[in-house]
This record gives C-alpha cells, structure tokens and sequence, in this order.
C-alpha cells in the first residue's frame, strides 16, 4: 500500500495495534486507513507514539505539542515562539519529555500536576528515555546529559565527548547510550563507568541508528551499506568490528530500523528504494525497488510484521513482511 502526500514525511511510526501513522512537513498526521488531522499550524519536526500506544505525539515549529489519534488532534502544551523539535515517549513509566532550545519538559500521562522542568546549557537537539523509562538522556554540544525523570532538584551526569550530538539510543539493557554526530562519526558510552565508545571511520554522517537482536546488534545509516556493531557481552562493541550489509558503490543508507527480537534489519536508502535483511542468512529481499527521493522515515512493526516508510517529497508505504 502506497500514498503521496506532497509533503516531507517526518516520522512513520506504529501505534500499539499496528496501525501505521505518518506525521508531514505541512503539519498534518495521517493514519493509514485515511485518516487526515491538521495537527501543527506549521511543519512537524518530530513524533513519538503516545505512551498509552495510541496515536501519536507530535512537535512543531509552531510550538505546540498534539497528541492525534482517530479522534482527532488534541493540543497539550505550547511553548510560544519557540520550536519543538525533540520528543520522547516512555510507556513504561508513563512519562512524555519535549525539548524547546535548551529547556526540557517532562510530563506524567496519569498525572496532570505532574511536570518537570530541566535546563541545560546548550540547546536539546534529541531525546531518549532509558528502557524502563526512569532516566532521560539529552544530546547537546559536547556530549549528552542524564536525568532521573521524576526528580525535581538534581544535578544532571554529563557524558562528555567534544562535538555536536544529534540522535541518540539507549541499548534494550541500559547498560550503553550511543549518539550519532554532526561529524561522520557514531560514538557511545557505557553508562555505568562513563566508559567512551568511539566508533568512526564513516563516509557520511550518520542519521539513523537501531538496536535489534535483542540489543546483540546496532544497525546505523552513514555508509554504502548498513553498518552492523556487535553488542554482546559486557564491553558491547570495545575491541570488535562492524560489519557492513547490503553494501552499494553508487548509494548511501538514509535511514535504518531494527526489530526488537529477530535479527531482521531494514534499509532506507537515499535513491528511495527499501530493503530488508535477516542477518542470519544475509539475503536482501528488495521491498520497494522504484528509485524516488531519499528515504526519511523507516520503522517496523511491533512483531516485525509490517514495515512502514516515508521519502522526503511525500511518498510513503506500509509493506507487509
């Protein structure tokens, strides 16, 4: 199933029943059975499933954050002036945190008195809840700051490494925090001992990074194939090679996704086309083999079952694996 919507697809993502919703540069979120809501007067600039599993939370650069599902859209906060473009969602503890320039927001779904404010020093560029949805990682200029979510007066931990940092994944155990960077380069730390993780050597800048196999792998965009890191045992990656799948002289992965129990990965790439790959066996098996514009969204399904993508001239798809 394929649609054309004439405008940058920002997120495609799956709610708890496997419904594929696409949030747009010109402020719409859509769901795959027809669904159209005018969420954001302005472009959506990030999205993240509600924590209850339905719908989708949305961020502008109006300032507003909505939360659409079937319903309709229903605006919860606004931050005036100032763009929303980072946003987390945890549904194990409940918790919703958004990034406005430097200033993040924490919010409790069950509880509506519930808020937390935390400053940092330079803007939020990406934010990430841990896996049981109690610390909150925030990438910024030099590296990314930890906060326990529900506590008011803290002093965050800074895990410092020099540079921009713009997208961040905790692994399913917790136990490593990596961030894609300004520069072409990925780099990590293992939480516990602050202990850096770098990993370059990349041709482009890495865009897009996901766990799957359990958190045995970390598949990541940024080169002519899917870059695979090996993350068993205690030191993760330290001391180990990547390997590179489905590698193309002529073309560059845009985006990447991962599923949470298989070793099935998933291959934007920037010429449009998609592909899948179980790691076992190493066969690509070609989803969308027509050429477009790059790739600019990729996710599976819950099960793996589905695999939705979105380009950045509006053309997206939900395949059934």
């Amino acid at each position: 199933m394929t649609y054309a919507f004439d405008a940058f697809v920002t997120a495609a993502l799956f709610d708890s029943e496997d419904r594929a919703w696409f949030a747009l540069g010109d402020g719409t979120v859509r769901s795959e059975d027809g669904g159209v809501h005018q969420a954001h007067d302005g472009a959506v600039l990030c999205a993240a499933v509600h924590p209850t599993g339905q719908g989708l939370l949305t961020g502008g650069d109006d300032g507003a954050l909505v939360w659409t599902r079937a319903s309709g859209p229903v605006t919860l906060e606004r931050s005036p002036g100032r763009w929303i473009d980072a946003l987390s969602a945890s549904p194990q503890s409940g918790l919703i945190a958004w990034a406005a320039g430097r200033e993040v927001q924490v919010r409790d779904v069950a509880d509506p008195e519930f808020r937390r404010t935390f400053a940092h020093e330079r803007s939020v560029t990406d934010l990430a809840f841990d896996p049981r949805g109690r610390r909150l990682a925030a990438a910024t200029y030099g590296g990314a700051w930890l906060w326990y979510a529900r506590i008011a007066e803290q002093k965050p931990e800074i895990l410092k490494w020099a540079g921009s940092h713009i997208a961040l994944a905790w692994s399913p155990d917790g136990k490593f925090l990596m961030s894609a960077m300004q520069e072409n380069a990925l780099h990590g730390w293992r939480v516990a001992d602050d202990k850096n993780l770098k990993m370059g050597g990349y041709p482009a800048k890495v865009k897009s990074l996901a766990f799957l196999s359990k958190g045995q792998m970390l598949a990541t965009s940024g080169a002519n194939g899917v870059v695979v890191w090996p993350f068993t045992g205690p030191a993760g990656p330290l001391g180990k090679q990547a390997a590179e799948v489905g590698y193309e002289e002529s073309v560059l992965v845009a985006r990447v996704a991962g599923a949470p129990d298989s070793r099935l990965v998933a291959a934007g790439l920037e010429d449009g086309r998609v592909w899948t790959c179980d790691l076992t066996g190493q066969k690509i098996d070609m989803r969308k083999a027509e050429k477009g514009e790059s790739i600019s969204a990729l996710t599976f399904s819950r099960k793996a079952r589905r695999l939705a993508w979105g380009d950045e001239a509006g053309g997206a798809g939900v395949i059934d694996l």
